[in-house]
């Protein structure tokens, strides 16, 4: 990045507080509206008399174009920076809720799925970029793990006050009410948010250490910038981190956790909640833990971190739908408790793309990597409601305990070459580093 000759500033000022308190308020609302429908899944098949694969098409559509928009999310921040971008984010997010609360038919309301998935894009990232702008480069870190601890509180609104609301009210009043909080917060980010300090002229990070004042950008230069962060395993292990950590909780948590409790383990809506409460509180409460123990063991994250938080996940699952009759309760909130683990293990994904990757393609990286998680997620939504739909259990009414022990069997495969590929991309990242020898190639003998 670009070195700036300017004094150094040594600590945020109360403006840059606020801002960052809107931003991470936003987030709040970006994570609600992106879990609103699994916490109402059984209620939207109902209204749009929707079979399984149906109801997961809303969320891997939303999920694909999450997924789909963060490279040119960060295109757009480059050039415009926050606050334009976490606006429109906004807007988007309350068209498509709007459009939800509206809805008559299935098409429509993936559509408004669609709104709601290129809306949710904008904000993390634009909240990121806000923590480099105007906070000292020495605080990023540990204001990242706060907007993403705090950021996760949206899915116990999306849980438990969203899903009371409904059972009070209709399926109107309550997408309408979120779409108000949209507007409402559209308004506040356009009013309170900038983009840098007075100032600057540019977005810049202070490093209080040296005063060394840097632009923040990060030129993409579209497929190029893509092949060349691809081509080091470093970013192919970021991807591949991302891909398999925290999928199963995503798909547990965004759409088939609430109707695998219910109708398949049958628990009443409040023990179900209580679980699904648990796996969020449990991840906020795992991630300074997880970040920490990052920073302590920089060369052994992988071996250490990733694949024992993939490996406590795939054996609770197993042990879960492993049982001949419905799990017992602490078993299901064991489950939810190493589900957990995979939302802060997913973050050393982005400590190793931006370790592996120089500046100017950073944003090209990081984006490559967010996009692994979602892919994966998408893929075990899809292929979850496709099993059941294939023993004929696709509805609230035919949803069934065998079907989805079944079911439930689809991530495993996903997890198994996630750890595959981060086992090799981890050898090949640490030969391009020479913390491992390279590998002899044998001498054919004729």
């Amino acid at each position: 990045m670009q070195q700036v000759p300017r004094s150094p500033v040594t600590t945020p000022g109360w403006r840059a507080w606020l801002i960052w308190g809107v931003g991470v308020a936003a987030y709040v609302l970006a994570i609600t509206n992106r879990t609103s429908l699994g916490a109402v899944g059984v209620e939207a098949a109902d209204r749009f008399q929707a079979d399984a694969s149906t109801l997961a098409l809303f969320a891997v559509v939303q999920l694909a174009v999450y997924g789909g928009m963060q490279i040119p999310i960060g295109i757009l921040l480059d050039r415009f920076g926050s606050r334009p971008i976490m606006t429109v984010g906004m807007l988007l997010m309350a068209a498509g809720q709007l459009t939800m609360a509206l809805s008559p038919s299935i098409g429509i309301a993936i559509f408004a799925r669609i709104l709601l998935g290129a809306g949710d894009a904008a904000i993390f990232p634009a909240v990121l970029r806000l923590v480099a702008t105007w906070f000292p480069a020495q605080r990023g870190p540990i204001m990242v793990q706060f907007t993403g601890i705090i950021g996760q509180a949206g899915q116990l609104v999306a849980l438990v006050p969203l899903a009371a609301l409904l059972h009070a009210t209709t399926w109107t009043i309550t997408f309408g009410s979120i779409a108000g909080l949209g507007v409402l917060f559209t308004i506040l980010v356009a009013l309170l948010i900038r983009n840098h300090p007075a100032d600057r002229e540019a977005d810049v990070s202070v490093d209080t250490d040296t005063g060394v004042i840097r632009v923040v950008t990060s030129s993409v230069d579209t497929g190029v910038g893509i092949r060349a962060a691809w081509a080091h395993p470093g970013t192919r292990l970021a991807f591949w981190s991302h891909f398999t950590t925290p999928f199963a909780g995503t798909a547990f948590i965004l759409l088939w956790g609430m109707p695998f409790l219910t109708a398949a383990q049958g628990l009443d809506t409040a023990h179900a909640a209580g679980i699904i409460s648990v796996y969020v509180v449990a991840g906020m409460a795992l991630g300074p833990i997880i970040g920490d123990l990052s920073r302590r063991l920089p060369n052994q994250r992988s071996v250490a971190l990733v694949l024992p938080a993939v490996g406590v996940q795939m054996l609770a699952w197993i042990a879960v739908i492993a049982m001949p009759e419905p799990a017992p309760l602490w078993l299901l909130y064991a489950l939810a408790v190493a589900l957990a683990t995979g939302g802060p293990a997913s973050m050393i994904a982005f400590d190793h793309a931006r370790t592996h990757n120089p500046s100017h393609r950073l944003s090209t990286a990081t984006g490559v990597t967010n996009a692994g998680g979602f892919i994966a997620a998408l893929i075990a939504i899809f292929l979850i409601g496709f099993a059941l739909d294939l023993q004929g259990a696709g509805t609230p009414e035919t949803y069934s305990f065998e079907a989805f022990r079944i079911a439930f069997l689809m991530p495993i495969p996903l997890w198994i070459l996630g750890v595959v590929f981060i086992v090799i991309e981890r050898k090949k990242t640490r030969i391009r580093m020479g913390l491992d020898p390279e590998r002899r190639r044998r001498r054919s003998l004729g």
